[in-house]
């Protein structure tokens, strides 16, 4: 089965992991700055998408916005995708389409290195994607070992566009985040972001 057909409960009991939802993951992120350029975007288009109200409006015109400004902040060290196909292990229901994936690496032609999942949420529910996110997660692990390059601990977030749940997955547990942050919280979300995909948050595009 696809990556989106995965509850909770099942993958985690499908990939044999703990859970642990106790723990508040980016208490000491320090918020990231924001552009103005950003700002502008998300006061213009933020209305729209949520006035649309459909998952590719809030991926188009909220979510994407933010992603891509991640990587400025890396100086295009990192590389994005969106709707990309990863098909691994299908026995397992590691196949399907990807949202967004953030990657460790500059190379945007291939897909090399995933370290931070994205999930869109479905129908405004965060919690309908977090099983999605963790077998992501799974498979973005399984092909860095494949590869033999790429984090082993991989990171996630579920997310409608204004409301955002980070994940961590870590050895044999998988980490929800206790908190869930807001669109007037985006320096923080761009906080969290950049710490994932190993960026400083503090100084994140001083040299751009």
């Amino acid at each position: 089965m696809p990556y989106s057909n995965f509850t909770l409960e099942g993958a985690c009991r499908s990939f044999t992991l703990d859970l642990n939802e106790r723990e508040d993951l980016y208490a000491g992120v320090p918020q990231a700055r924001v552009s103005v350029f950003l700002k502008t975007v998300l006061e213009q288009f933020v209305p729209l998408g949520t006035s649309i109200h459909t998952e590719k409006a809030r991926s188009e015109f909220i979510v994407a916005p933010i992603l891509a400004e991640v990587r400025k902040l890396m100086n295009q060290r990192v590389s994005l995708f969106s709707g990309f196909e990863l098909n691994l292990d299908s026995a397992q229901g590691l196949n399907g389409v990807c949202d967004f994936i953030l990657a460790d690496s500059p190379t945007q032609l291939i897909l090399r290195a995933p370290v931070l999942m994205i999930v869109e949420a479905k129908n405004d529910n965060i919690k309908s994607g977090l099983g999605q996110c963790v077998a992501e997660m799974v498979a973005a692990r399984l092909f860095n070992e494949q590869q033999g390059e790429g984090p082993s601990t991989i990171h996630g977030a579920v997310t409608t566009g204004s409301l955002w749940k980070f994940l961590k997955l870590e050895g044999k547990t998988a980490f929800i985040d206790q908190p869930e942050y807001y669109l007037d919280q985006v320096g923080k979300v761009l906080g969290i972001l950049l710490h994932c995909v190993g960026g400083d948050p503090a100084t994140a595009g001083a040299a751009a």
